[in-house]
């Protein structure tokens, strides 16, 4: 049974969602201080961390960060009144998906189905070698000019979307329908962010370009592609 993590200050929410969860046959287990759900996810074990944006000791911006040094563990966001900026920054720092207060419990549960679906899923094929590239949809890893990169299950799910089919372009919507399916306001802006994201770890390499008012493909050659005629 998955092991879900919420923290939230809120006592009165973690056993009534807990038992919501349990329907689903997920677990879920609540810590009401930043610091006390660090030291559980430390532990290991878990599928899935909720983070509240208003917290105590830390806020979930800061916790978030904290996290995404320590572990790729996928993280939805609680966002105070669904603030736009909060889903922006909450995303520029690592997070998975996002749902504004007050939520429904059957969408978090939604959500939280979603994440775990992406992390658990071993897409089908052998590994795409690209030049100084190289993604295992099996083991879900990449290795940049030889050194493993540490990817979140979102940033990993765009780059395996671009890389099986490389040169061609995909806008904002091809990627949406096929990562998250945020809300309208936040849609554009919340590919660019991921893009920006996934382009700043793959650097040295200029892997991915932009096509104005088109979208995005991978730009690398295959590696051992044969190289073009000669013209010289």
């Amino acid at each position: 049974m998955p092991r879900i993590l919420l923290i939230d200050d809120d006592a009165q929410l973690g056993e009534p969602l807990a038992a919501y969860f349990s329907r689903f046959e997920l677990q879920l287990t609540q810590a009401t201080r930043p610091g006390a759900g660090l030291a559980l996810l430390r532990q290991g074990g878990y599928d899935a961390a909720i983070l509240d944006v208003m917290l105590p000791e830390m806020d979930g911006f800061e916790l978030c960060r904290t996290i995404r040094r320590e572990s790729e563990v996928p993280v939805i966001m609680l966002t105070a009144r669904g603030d736009v900026m909060d889903r922006v920054v909450g995303l520029e720092l690592g997070a998975d998906d996002y749902l504004p207060k007050p939520f429904e419990p059957r969408e978090l549960v939604a959500r939280v189905q979603t994440v775990l679906r992406r992390r658990g899923s071993a897409p089908a094929g052998a590994a795409l070698a690209f030049e100084g590239l190289v993604l295992d949809p099996a083991t879900r890893s990449v290795r940049r000019l030889g050194t493993e990169v540490d990817l979140t299950s979102t940033e990993f799910d765009l780059l395996h979307l671009l890389a099986r089919q490389p040169g061609r372009v995909f806008n904002r919507d091809d990627i949406l329908n096929q990562l998250r399916g945020h809300e309208v306001d936040l849609q554009t802006r919340a590919v660019d962010i991921v893009v920006s994201r996934l382009r700043k770890k793959l650097e040295p390499l200029d892997a991915i370009k932009t096509l104005r008012n088109a979208g995005y493909s991978l730009a690398l050659a295959r590696a051992g592609a044969p190289a073009g005629p000669d013209h010289g």
